[in-house]
């Protein structure tokens, strides 16, 4: 899992990602770069594209709005969120040094960003007067204003304009922009009361000036998109949730293949209006939910549960890990992440990468599906020997093993194909083209019983067989010790596919196998030919010929299974 980019901080959980039906994944810094760039600003009725953002700057409202930008935050050139980095990189692009305006404008008090809120104030001194700016959610920004600028001149925000910015809000989010909004409010002359600013939000952002928007690009990551098919393919959703805006969601969304219509997007308002009963319901068709608070991620999460779905949640803030909490496995960004969400996740991402939650849940799928062959290797070897011993009681006749034989052959077989086993490479492609393990299954769902009876069944067949073939007894029993240890060993090979030829992937790919086979073989070898050995475990010296009479009996559980392997081959 660490080879993986995955950090385990609960070992169950390994188990749990076999079994995860829905991913529910932020946007930002995920399923996208996280790398933003502002390339498109809004003010005075005109957008300016990247080309044209020269101009902008010499408009009176660009100014200002660029003045808000500058001020009211806290990013340096390389520190702070890429939001804010973005807008830091934007304003000295157009020739304004916020360093210089932070001087020359001392802030005296901040209310800061949040979900709930989606908008950050600051209060700064200008020679006799006090401003606020605001920036944030365009949405959100556009309800609190009652003025806006234009040129240098401070008018009434009508209907009729606010319909115009809303409708330019919605086309700079449907080209997948992040949009934000910057406003601003003089206030009342002489000293303001400085400390607990949240008390003054009624006048500090309350009918503010509108100035303009910014659109900022965050392109989506090169291997998102692989990772969304990926997990379409083996039966397992992709869900969305951001703070974003709908339309810039919704974009983002089609382009990494998450969802197509306007039907598989839900809004935090929207999800508010519904009951518990009535989420449930949508749940299942919902594949981006836009606008959304941190309780609106509990909610999205119990909803998903409650529907059947084992469900993995990512986040990486403070108020992400109730999330991260309630859902199945919660996934923690070890980059951008705080300590609190790395804290109450079940797993970290190194590298805050959306693609290597796909390549965990593959490798817990193979991580599972290994200790179900190992499981399977082994009861059904053991079942060989109970039913080798059991059928010689029944029908009377003298045990074909003695107690060191079985004591012999357990450690030649439980031991190193077993481990084996547990680190062999799965069929990737194959197994991420599975749907999910349900929840509860067990060990022996899928053809598991049968494995077991039957291979254990046949080893015990081909056991008494060769126990049979002969009449002198310590012969006999030498011939079934040797085709009960060599047969476990075929066996183990054959048990590298459930469903496969053992075959598939190259015997040489998993050289703790190929090792096991080799010393079982040499070991079981070993006590035909060493005195010490034969008459310690009362066994005869075998010739070539028997030697090789034995090793063909002995691969029939192998031969059987790459038969069965070909016949299902032919039927699907």
């Amino acid at each position: 899992m660490a080879r993986a980019g995955t950090i385990v901080r609960r070992l169950p959980s390994v188990e749990t990602l076999g079994a995860v039906s829905v991913v529910c994944s932020d946007k930002t810094g995920t399923l996208t770069k996280n790398e933003m760039t502002v390339t498109t600003c809004y003010v005075n009725r005109q957008e300016y594209t990247e080309q044209e953002l020269a101009r902008f700057k010499e408009r009176e409202v660009g100014k200002r709005l660029l003045e808000v930008f500058a001020l009211c935050s806290d990013a340096g050139e390389t520190v702070g969120d890429a939001t804010e980095r973005a807008l830091y990189g934007f304003c000295e692009n157009c020739g304004v040094s916020p360093e210089h305006l932070r001087r020359r404008y001392p802030r005296k008090g901040e209310i800061p960003f949040d979900s709930d809120r989606k908008r950050m104030t600051t209060v700064h001194e200008q020679g006799e007067k006090w401003i606020s700016c605001v920036k944030g959610a365009p949405d959100v920004i556009l309800k609190r204003c009652r003025y806006e600028m234009e040129e240098d001149k401070i008018v009434p925000l009508t209907r009729e304009r606010r319909t115009e910015i809303e409708a330019e809000i919605t086309r700079m989010s449907a080209r997948a922009l992040r949009v934000l909004a910057g406003a601003y409010r003089e206030l009342q002359t002489g000293k303001m009361p400085d400390g607990k600013w949240e008390k003054q939000v009624g006048q500090l952002e309350q009918n503010l000036i509108f100035l303009g928007l910014a659109g900022m690009m965050d392109p989506p990551r090169e291997a998102a998109a692989g990772a969304v098919e990926a997990f379409r393919r083996a039966s397992v959703r992709t869900v969305m949730i951001t703070g974003d805006h709908a339309d810039t969601a919704l974009a983002i969304a089609r382009q990494l293949g998450i969802a197509k219509r306007r039907e598989e997007c839900m809004t935090g308002a929207q999800l508010e209006t519904l009951d518990e009963g009535a989420l449930e319901e949508r749940i299942g068709s919902v594949s981006v939910f836009a606008r959304v608070s941190p309780e609106h991620k509990v909610r999205i999460v119990r909803a998903l549960k409650r529907a059947g779905c084992v469900t993995a949640m990512t986040g990486d803030g403070v108020n992400d890990a109730p999330a991260l909490k309630s859902a199945d496995i919660g996934i923690a960004m070890g980059k951008g992440g705080t300590d609190v969400a790395r804290q109450a996740a079940d797993m970290i991402l190194t590298d805050d990468n959306f693609a290597t939650i796909e390549r965990a849940i593959e490798e817990g799928r193979g991580i599972y599906e290994n200790i179900r062959k190992s499981i399977l290797f082994l009861l059904s070897s053991n079942l060989g020997e109970i039913l080798t011993m059991f059928a010689a009681v029944a029908i009377g006749i003298p045990a074909p093993l003695g107690a060191g034989h079985i004591l012999w052959i357990n450690l030649i077989t439980d031991s190193l194909p077993a481990l084996a086993l547990g680190m062999d490479g799965n069929d990737r492609e194959n197994l991420m083209r599975q749907p999910p393990r349900r929840t509860g299954e067990s060990l022996f769902a899928g053809g598991g019983w049968f494995c077991m009876v039957f291979y254990g069944s046949l080893i015990a067949a081909v056991t008494l067989g060769a126990f049979f073939s002969r009449q002198e007894l310590l012969r006999a029993q030498t011939y079934a010790f040797t085709v009960l240890g060599l047969s476990e060993l075929f066996h183990a090979v054959g048990m590298r596919s459930l469903t496969g030829s053992a075959f598939s992937r190259s015997l040489g790919k998993n050289p703790l196998m190929l090792a096991a086979v080799l010393v079982g073989i040499l070991m079981q070898v070993a006590v035909t030919e060493i005195p010490f050995l034969m008459k310690l475990l009362h066994t005869v010296r075998l010739r070539p010929a028997e030697w090789l009479a034995l090793l063909l009996l002995s691969a029939t559980p192998l031969l059987v299974h790459e038969l069965l392997a070909f016949l299902l081959r032919k039927r699907r």
